[in-house]
């Protein structure tokens, strides 16, 4: 087959609400529901881990946190105590790599958050990411340019979209290489100090006036609280400022700033389609649009990550992300899908479009190949996806939302939790350990034991005492749980 340019833009922290292309009217993203309208919506795709570095992996791997190793976000100041040009998921044949080996050209500008930052990792070629994992401020970050280091005055998100459209240019002149652009933004991010206060960006006098009504006001989760109580104790300098989540709720200047950095991510990706345009490309390149994970703006009385609570939560509004797919040679305008799909099932959707899946290693990857639905062909396809949190793993299909919670601790009781959509989609009403709902929650509970039974690696399984690489979000727990030797791996 002709092989497509592919480009996959991923943006840090936002949920499918963020988008009028899902309904949202106060958000301005013209350029992304124009894609939408070109291009093929899922309504329900979701990400199987609510934190940065481990849904990153798993779209890399097709794998599934207990078995990349990856369970939160890689934090950045451990980084002197990982090994050199550590890469936390350089075992894997990731799909880079795999891409690279066959013929196509490969850049990563944008977020990486996977390891060390200073060398080009898991076969990219062409190299341009920030110095640190996570964001601090959008303006004045060191930069790392292949083989150069610098600082960037302007915002990053500005730096990221001109050095994606110097690099189209680029590729324009060797049209007959197909190339992969991973082009991972750093916003909107959505935490302090980055978003405080009012933004400095172009897009900000969008919303100096917005009600902000696409957003509930709810008082704060005691859930959240009690997270709180035991984590604050880990932060310091550098890291993340845990009292924010809990004072960032129903802060309209925060949120209005949040609006405005997703509007300049869309303004951003108006101009690299242009630049596609503009040389030519256009016509033989697929364009993803994602998210790292989804992200509460305040629904459900939290901000943030689905482990923004303890235990961690499996609430929609966390773990659904955006997801368009754009390519007028292979979609028609206009689409709109309902399947229950994961960002884990990029890996496989995108090798089976290119015939570049080996069937044996497939088998063995909860990755699933989606690429018929791409072209409205019949696809088989199971309405489920898995999450897994740490403690928390869970089950979503149109019906139910089921989360299972780690039961091995001495200390901590966690429940689990069931909602049946059907009746209450806003997933408020717990009827776990019921008898009218025994019948399903036992179905579900052997789904998800059987699912992670089959691909979890024992060396991070963290329910049969495996470990995590680099560090993990709940040491207190795992501690008690498995001794006080428990410790994470690089």
């Amino acid at each position: 087959m002709n092989r497509p340019n592919i480009i996959v833009i991923m943006t840090d922290n936002q949920p499918a609400d963020l988008l009028g292309c899902y309904g949202n009217k106060e958000i301005h993203t013209p350029h992304l529901d124009k894609m939408a309208e070109n291009g093929l919506l899922f309504k329900n795709a979701y990400c199987p881990n609510a934190m940065c570095s481990p849904s990153r992996a798993s779209v890399w791997t097709g794998l599934m946190p207990c078995q990349h190793g990856v369970h939160t976000w890689l934090d950045d100041r451990l980084m002197d105590d990982w090994p050199n040009n550590w890469n936390a998921i350089q075992e894997f044949n990731t799909l880079p790599e795999i891409l690279n080996k066959n013929g196509y050209a490969t850049a990563m500008i944008g977020k990486y958050h996977l390891g060390k930052l200073d060398i080009a990792q898991n076969g990219i070629e062409h190299w341009i990411t920030m110095a640190r994992g996570h964001t601090l401020d959008f303006y004045g970050n060191q930069m790392r340019v292949n083989e150069d280091t610098y600082n960037y005055d302007g915002h990053s998100v500005d730096f990221f979209t001109e050095k994606a459209i110097e690099y189209i240019g680029e590729r324009a002149g060797s049209p007959k290489q197909p190339f992969l652009l991973m082009l991972p933004y750093n916003g909107p991010y959505g935490h302090w100090p980055s978003i405080k206060g009012p933004a400095k960006n172009q897009f900000w006098q969008y919303y100096t006036q917005t009600p902000m009504n696409s957003v509930p006001r709810e008082g704060i989760n005691t859930k959240a609280i009690q997270l709180y109580d035991l984590q604050k104790n880990l932060s310091g300098p550098g890291g993340p400022d845990f009292s924010s989540l809990l004072q960032i709720p129903n802060d309209l200047t925060s949120l209005r700033n949040y609006y405005s950095q997703m509007s300049l991510i869309d303004h951003g990706i108006g101009q690299v389609m242009e630049a596609l345009k503009q040389n030519g490309l256009n016509e033989n390149t697929l364009i993803i649009f994602t998210a790292d994970h989804g992200f509460s703006l305040g629904h459900h009385g939290f901000w943030g990550h689905g482990q923004a609570t303890w235990p961690s939560n499996a609430f929609r509004i966390a773990y659904n992300i955006p997801l368009l797919m754009w390519a007028p040679h292979i979609i028609k305008p206009g689409q709109v899908s309902n399947a229950f799909v994961s960002s884990t099932d990029l890996y496989a959707t995108l090798l089976g479009l290119l015939e570049l899946a080996d069937k044996t290693e497939m088998d063995n990857l909860p990755s699933r190949d989606f690429s018929n639905l791409l072209t409205e062909d019949s696809c088989n396809w199971n309405d489920e996806v898995y999450i897994e949190q740490e403690e928390t793993r869970a089950i979503r299909t149109p019906e139910w939302s089921y989360a299972k919670r780690f039961k091995g601790s001495q200390t901590y009781t966690l429940e689990d939790e069931l909602y049946d959509l059907t009746i209450d989609p806003d997933e408020r009403i717990n009827v776990a350990g019921q008898a009218e709902t025994s019948k399903t929650e036992h179905e579900l509970s052997t789904r998800l034991n059987d699912f992670f039974s089959t691909y979890a690696d024992p060396r991070f399984d963290l329910w049969n005492g495996g470990t995590v690489k680099s560090n993990t979000s709940r040491p207190w727990l795992w501690k008690d749980a498995w001794g006080s030797k428990w410790q994470p791996v690089t």
